[in-house]
């Protein structure tokens, strides 16, 4: 006679048993979860025609333009890293068949470049507006135009009138349009130009720097920082890490603002507006970061309604 017990032979065939209608019950669990998400993939991937992003949202900064973007926009979207769609943006859009594609960075718009002239571009988070042959392109650019500093020097720091802006040609054709006449421009092609620009500077109450990598190297920064102090003329920079090496203060680019305005730019044409009536144009909001200890140092008060509207002191 078999024993009646846990190690008993029929007690451990319960337990097969057992163990098998469990293992069933989970199979079915996960068969029944991914049907129901099958269709749900495929319809995410059918709206996600309407616009699709072409930027690397593991970028914090690329990311917080995209949110902008997203707040914008209605409908559906498809994102892709420029590494995902490099060489295959077409074989990508001929499938998905979006109304826009929208470029984030140079990568992005490199490969972007490269699709059929009917579909509309449009491109961010890129500095300054690059010379584009292709048609139906457009964007929004980063770079804070010269007017921007113009008005808050106006309005708030009355010990500076004139000031000299000192970048390429190009970006001074772009961004100082609308600069006040008693601001002078200065085109500088390297580096070691610009230091020598900065060396003949004495008869100016500031000194804005456009923003150019190939102008701005290192070295060629180093010394502007150390020409600033030496003459006692402050620097206007555009970033928040100049601002922490001594300029005395800068403009950057609010990202969300400036993908709500990709947004915008995209929802126009989507409803039907000429990608032509659409100019590119430089982003409209920007935060302050400023350095009290060189305003401190130079002798320029910085009014307390300003401090407050500054996103970050330093130090």
């Amino acid at each position: 006679m078999d024993r009646i017990g846990p190690f008993s032979s029929a007690g451990t065939a319960q337990l097969r048993s057992k163990r098998a209608s469990v293992r069933r019950t989970i199979l079915l669990i996960r068969l029944m979860l991914f049907t129901a998400s099958v269709p749900a993939m495929f319809a995410a991937r059918a709206e996600a025609a309407e616009v699709v992003i072409v930027g690397d949202t593991q970028l914090k900064l690329v990311a917080e333009v995209v949110s902008g973007i997203r707040k914008t926009l209605r409908g559906s979207i498809s994102s892709y890293s420029p590494a995902e769609v490099r060489g295959t943006l077409p074989r990508i859009v001929a499938k998905e068949q979006p109304r826009i594609v929208i470029a984030l960075g140079r990568d992005a718009l490199s490969e972007a470049l490269n699709l059929p002239v009917a579909i509309p571009v449009i491109y961010g988070f890129i500095l300054t507006p690059p010379v584009i042959n292709r048609p139906n392109t457009t964007g929004i650019y980063m770079a804070a135009p010269v007017r921007e500093y113009a008005d808050l020097v106006k309005k708030h720091l009355h010990s500076i009138k004139n000031v000299a802006v000192i970048g390429s040609r190009d970006q001074l054709d772009i961004l100082a349009v609308d600069s006040p006449s008693r601001w002078g421009s200065y085109s500088v092609k390297n580096g070691a130009e610009l230091v020598d620009t900065l060396k003949g500077l004495d008869k100016t109450d500031a000194i804005l720097l456009l923003p150019n990598a190939s102008l701005l190297t290192p070295s060629a920064l180093e010394e502007a920082y150390l020409l600033s102090f030496r003459k006692g003329i402050p620097l206007l920079g555009i970033s928040e890490k100049q601002v922490r090496d001594g300029a005395l203060l800068a403009l950057v680019v609010d990202l969300a603002g400036l993908g709500r305005m990709i947004g915008e730019y995209a929802s126009a044409v989507s409803s039907g507006t000429p990608i032509e009536r659409l100019p590119p144009a430089p982003a409209n909001r920007f935060e302050l970061y400023l350095n009290r200890e060189t305003a401190r140092k130079m002798g320029i008060p910085i009014p307390a309604e300003l401090m407050k509207a500054a996103k970050r002191i330093s130090p």
